[in-house]
């Protein structure tokens, strides 16, 4: 009897600590570490790229039930073009129309596994008030402790192609692409 009650609380040990293995890990977003990048093909002169400086949001991720979720909130005004006469352009009506929608959206529906490795992050990006699924193809992914924050922290870099007319931003298309490539390089630190 005394094996059976030792095995039972073994096993209900084993259990939890299981559990609380495969709990949901929530990651704040490093905004140092953190940059969503646009490009596209300017005249057929060129492949302008730009990106924004401020992004913010949380990442929660359980790798054991292989879901998770993103949460990022970009800047709109942070965009750097590296032109300050450009970023002003940029921020207008015909553009972001920074003054009436500051910030871009992108919120995941399901984050796709092949295997362990994260593939694809399914999700809602919002631009200028206009919502469309993006999925992100996942080029590259890792968790682990972070040396100097002495924490555990993930990082991934991300790709996606839009058409920015499909989000009322689609002046000049065709003869500026209409085609923008989506980077994102993200960090989050484990809160």
């Amino acid at each position: 009897m005394k094996k059976l009650i030792a095995l039972t609380a073994a096993a209900l040990a084993l259990t939890a600590s299981l559990a609380a293995h495969a709990a949901p890990e929530t990651y704040v977003i490093d905004n140092s570490h953190t940059f969503a990048r646009f490009s596209y093909s300017h005249l057929g002169f060129s492949t302008q790229e730009s990106r924004f400086d401020n992004t913010k949001g949380k990442i929660t991720l359980d790798r054991a039930a292989k879901t998770g979720s993103v949460d990022v909130t970009i800047d709109a005004k942070s965009v750097s073009t590296g032109s300050d006469l450009f970023n002003s352009h940029i921020q207008g009506a015909d553009f972001f129309d920074t003054a009436k929608y500051p910030t871009i959206t992108y919120k995941s529906t399901k984050f796709n596994f092949n295997g362990d490795t994260l593939a694809s992050v399914d999700g809602n990006l919002t631009v200028k008030g206009v919502t469309k699924p993006v999925t992100l193809q996942v080029t590259s992914f890792k968790c682990q402790p972070h040396p100097m924050a002495k924490k555990d922290a993930c990082g991934a870099n991300a790709t996606a192609t839009i058409k920015r007319s499909e989000f009322n931003a689609g002046k000049y298309a065709p003869n500026v692409s209409d085609d923008v490539q989506l980077t994102f390089a993200i960090e989050a630190i484990k809160e």
